[in-house]
C-alpha cells in the first residue's frame, strides 16, 4: 500500500503542474508569485532568484525571476531594478521606465518558463495577466579561437565556439544581406533544447527547408543537447560507413554554402555546424582549396586524391601481391621481400593487422592524452614500437614502411568523420584481398560504388553533381578558376541557380 501511495503521488502533482504551466496568469500576484516558485522549487533551488519590491511609478507591486548562473546579474540590477524602484515620473507602461534592449509581453505561464530557463527575466505585476520578459541572457563559455581541425594558412583564422548567438555573428559578418534567414526549433520534451536554421530565404529550396524541419520536429526525445546527438537522429542512414551531414567548425566554410542554398545548423554546446546535405565531395575539398590559388588549390586536392588511394588500398594490395600474384613483382624485389620476412613467424595479413592495429592506438592515446605530451606520444611511440618489432623479427621491414605510409597518408584527409571511414574501409579491403586477392578487394570496392551511388543526403544523390549529372560549377575532383564558377549546384533546388549579379553596378 505504501508503495502504491508514492507512485501516484507524484503523478498527480506533475499532472496539476503541468495543467497549471498551460493555463494564462491569474493577474493575482501573490498566486502567480506561488506558482513559479513551486515550478522552480524555490526556496531549495539554489539557482534561481526571487525578488519583490514596489514600482513608485506605476504604484504597483512587482516581482522578478531570473536564473543567475544564464542571465547577466549586473544588467538585471542596473537595468531594470534600479528604474523600477527609483523612477519617479508617472508612467502608464513598464517597457517606458526600463531601459533593457527588448521587452515583450507573455500571457501564458508556459512560453514565459520557457523565455526563464534561456537566460531572460521574468517581471510580474500586481493586477496584471500577462508578465513581461526582458532580454538579459549571458551563458558563460570560451571566446572565439582558432579552428582545431580545419586549420588553414590562408582563410581566416576564426572557429565557432558553444554560443549559438556568437556562432550566428560569425556567419552573419559574412553575409550582408536582408535575405538572411534564422529559424529556431525547439526540440526535447524536457530540456527545450533550441536549434537553429540559418539559411538565405532567397536561395534555399522549399522541399530541402520542409525536409529538414520534419525531420527535427519529429525527434521524440527528451534532450537532445547538442549537433553530434542531432545528427544521430536526422541523417539518412544511420548505421552507414561514410557520413552523409557535413560537420565544420568554420564560419567562412558555412557562410558559403549558405549562399549557395544550403541550410546550416547551429545550437548551443556545440562547437561547429551542421551543412545540409551534403554529398561525398563536401567532405573531400577542404577550405584552402578556394583560398589557394587556382594551380596550388588543384595540386593539394590532386595530393589529397592520392592520400585516399593510398589510405585505402595500399595495404590490401600488398597482401594480394605477396600471397596471390607474385607474377605481378619484379623478382628482385620478390627477392628482397622473401628475404625479409625469412625470420617472420606470422603470416603476411596477421603480420599486417598487429602493426595496423598498433598504429590505430597509439593514434587514439595521442588524441586522448594532455595536449602537451600527445603528439611527443605519438612520434616516440610509432618509432620504437616499429624499431622494436623489425628486431624482434615479430614483423618485416616492409610492413612497417606500408603502415607508415598508409597512416600519414590519412593524415591529408582533412575532414574528421570521413578520415574515419576510410580508416575502417582500409581494414575491410585488407581482409577482402587476404581473402580471394586483387579480385576481392576490386569486389569490395565495387559493391561499396554500388551502395554509396544509392545512398542520399536530404534527397541529393551521394556523388552529385558527377552522378547523376546536375547543371552546377564542376566543381568536385578538381575546381575551376573563380571566373569560371558561375553556377549554384542545382541538386539543392535552389531559388537562383547563378552566381552572376544581375544589377547595374
Amino acid at each position: 500500500m505504501r508503495g502504491s501511495f508514492f507512485k501516484y503521488k507524484p503523478k498527480g502533482d506533475s499532472d496539476k503542474r503541468e495543467f497549471q504551466e498551460q493555463a494564462p496568469f491569474s493577474g493575482d500576484l501573490g498566486a502567480d508569485i506561488a506558482l513559479i516558485k513551486s515550478i522552480y522549487s524555490f526556496p531549495e533551488n539554489k539557482d534561481f532568484m526571487v525578488r519583490e519590491f514596489q514600482v513608485y511609478s506605476l504604484k504597483k507591486q512587482a516581482a522578478l525571476f531570473y536564473i543567475p548562473s544564464l542571465a547577466d546579474s549586473k544588467v538585471i540590477d542596473e537595468e531594470i531594478i534600479k528604474q523600477l524602484v527609483t523612477g519617479e515620473k508617472a508612467i502608464k507602461e513598464l517597457p517606458s521606465l526600463v531601459s533593457i534592449s527588448a521587452v515583450k509581453e507573455e500571457r501564458m505561464v508556459k512560453q514565459a518558463i520557457d523565455d526563464l530557463n534561456v537566460g531572460d527575466t521574468l517581471l510580474l505585476l500586481e493586477g496584471e495577466k500577462s508578465s513581461y520578459v526582458m532580454k538579459t541572457a549571458m551563458a558563460a563559455g570560451r571566446n572565439v579561437e582558432k579552428p582545431q581541425n580545419e586549420t588553414t594558412l590562408l582563410g581566416p583564422k576564426e572557429a565557432f565556439n558553444e554560443k549559438a548567438d556568437t556562432n550566428i555573428s560569425l556567419i552573419r559578418k559574412k553575409i550582408h544581406s536582408k535575405d538572411f534567414m534564422v529559424e529556431k526549433i525547439i526540440v526535447g520534451s524536457r530540456s527545450h533544447n533550441e536549434i537553429y536554421l540559418v539559411y538565405n530565404k532567397e536561395l534555399v529550396g522549399e522541399r530541402l527547408l520542409k525536409e529538414v524541419k520534419q525531420r527535427i520536429e519529429s525527434i521524440e526525445k527528451d534532450a537532445v543537447q547538442n549537433l553530434s546527438l542531432l545528427v544521430q537522429y536526422i541523417e539518412d542512414r544511420k548505421s552507414s560507413l561514410l557520413p552523409t551531414i557535413l560537420q565544420t567548425e568554420r564560419p567562412d566554410r558555412a557562410a558559403s554554402f549558405i549562399e549557395d542554398g544550403y541550410i546550416t545548423v547551429l545550437m548551443d554546446n556545440s562547437p561547429f555546424a551542421l551543412i545540409l546535405p551534403a554529398t561525398f565531395w563536401s567532405f573531400f575539398h577542404s577550405a584552402d582549396d578556394h583560398y589557394f590559388r587556382f594551380a596550388y588549390g588543384n595540386f593539394t586536392r590532386f595530393l589529397r586524391s592520392i592520400a585516399i588511394f593510398i589510405t585505402l588500398f595500399v595495404p590490401s594490395i600488398y597482401i594480394a601481391i605477396t600471397n596471390y600474384h607474385v607474377e605481378m613483382i619484379p623478382t628482385d624485389l620478390l627477392l628482397a621481400i622473401a628475404g625479409a620476412r625469412e625470420k617472420v613467424p606470422f603470416p603476411a595479413i596477421l603480420e599486417l593487422l598487429i602493426m595496423e592495429l598498433s598504429f590505430e592506438l597509439i593514434r587514439e592515446a595521442g588524441i586522448r592524452v594532455p595536449s602537451p605530451i600527445g603528439p611527443t606520444i605519438g612520434i616516440v611511440g610509432a618509432l620504437i614500437l616499429g624499431q622494436a618489432a623489425v628486431e624482434a623479427n615479430i614483423v618485416s621491414p616492409i610492413v612497417v614502411i606500408v603502415v607508415a605510409l598508409t597512416g600519414l597518408s590519412s593524415f591529408a584527409i582533412g575532414d574528421v568523420n570521413l578520415n574515419y571511414a576510410m580508416r575502417i574501409a582500409r581494414f575491410i579491403f585488407l581482409l577482402a584481398s587476404s581473402l580471394f586477392g586483387i579480385f576481392g578487394m576490386v569486389g569490395c570496392f565495387i559493391m561499396g560504388l554500388s551502395y554509396l551511388s544509392v545512398t542520399k543526403s536530404f534527397g541529393v544523390p551521394y556523388f552529385a553533381p558527377l552522378t547523376p549529372n546536375y547543371r552546377s560549377s564542376k566543381d568536385t575532383i578538381f575546381r575551376r578558376t573563380l571566373k569560371n564558377e558561375k553556377f549554384r549546384p542545382a541538386y539543392v533546388k535552389t531559388g537562383d541557380i547563378t552566381k552572376e549579379s544581375t544589377e547595374n553596378e
